[in-house]
């Protein structure tokens, strides 16, 4: 539904009409509409400027994701009964590690991702995302993100990589290395170059889709955004739960993959999944280094056998 036709319901409230009087002519006039696609109308319509609407709700949405999913691992780490299922249980974050690394995440989304956010509407727009109502439907919204996992998780493990070079390293992602045995609220605690350059596979792959497609809405960011956040934290959290999802899909990396990262400082660069590494052979602790020595120990042996 074109938001012109649902404008013209509203003329008549005035520029002092609350976010309510607009809702409830919207609901009149859009019966078809669910409450969540009326709401999301009508808060296009009150602002009466789309950048700055998705601006606000990009940022407002991003910080309570990001801040509200850490909130039950800093309460996890704060709980004894916890540590047996933690991957380095004998380096428990202290609450001034956590306030520290919090207020220096809270910088970076102001000053480095805040800008970004606000630029991304007419970026995507002039690519061609949609952000009316009706919302896509649910298999189209599954099927991209999917798609944005795989693509996303090939952009961060070949960049990644390449952050572990000497030079950028020191300059660069030395930083996000920071915390040994990292926590939720580390997922992003890393300098501007680097949340800039690993944000565009997440920002960017939208991007290019729309530009070849044609086909992407602002909803489907979203909860691909959200997504990713709940990915990244949950990698950095520190746990590995008996129900955790890397056991129900073999695949999946998980904290158990990232923490090894952290822990040993090379390997496992992948974001989400486990493919990129197994296959290149950049997997990380014992188990695959006993594998490595066995690999090399194989070829010798079979050297001298010639």
């Amino acid at each position: 539904m074109a938001y012109a036709a649902l404008n013209s319901t509203i003329g008549g409230l005035g520029s002092t009409a609350t976010f309510s009087n607009v809702f409830d002519e919207v609901s009149k006039a859009a019966v078809d509409l669910n409450v969540a696609e009326r709401l999301w109308a009508s808060w296009y319509l009150w602002m009466q400027n789309d950048t700055i609407a998705t601006g606000i709700m990009s940022f407002v949405m991003h910080e309570l994701v990001y801040f509200g999913r850490s909130l039950p691992w800093i309460i996890i780490d704060a709980i004894p009964f916890f540590n047996k299922w933690k991957l380095q249980n004998t380096k428990v974050p202290t609450w001034r590690e956590q306030w520290e690394c919090a207020a220096l995440v809270l910088i970076s989304h102001c000053t480095v991702e805040l800008p970004q956010i606000w630029l991304f509407h007419p970026i995507a727009t002039y690519f061609g995302m949609e952000y009316g109502v009706p919302f896509p439907p649910a298999w189209k919204i599954a099927m991209q993100i999917v798609i944005f996992f795989i693509l996303e998780d090939a952009w961060h493990y070949w960049f990644h990589r390449a952050l572990h070079y000497g030079p950028l390293y020191k300059s660069i992602h030395k930083l996000h290395h920071t915390y040994s045995a990292p926590f939720g609220l580390a997922a992003e605690y890393a300098s501007p170059i680097e949340v800039m350059l690993l944000g565009f596979g997440i920002v960017g792959c939208p991007i290019v889709w729309t530009l070849i497609t044609n086909d992407f809405h602002l909803v489907t960011m979203y909860l691909w955004i959200v997504l990713r956040l709940f990915q990244a934290i949950d990698a950095h959290s520190g746990y590995d739960f008996p129900w955790s999802l890397r056991h129900i899909l073999p695949f999946w990396a998980g904290a158990d993959h990232h923490d090894l990262h952290h822990e040993r400082f090379i390997g496992n660069y992948a974001s989400s999944f486990r493919w990129w590494d197994y296959c290149l052979d950049t997997e990380a602790g014992e188990a695959a280094s006993k594998k490595r020595r066995e690999r090399k120990l194989a070829e010798i042996r079979a050297k001298k056998a010639q």
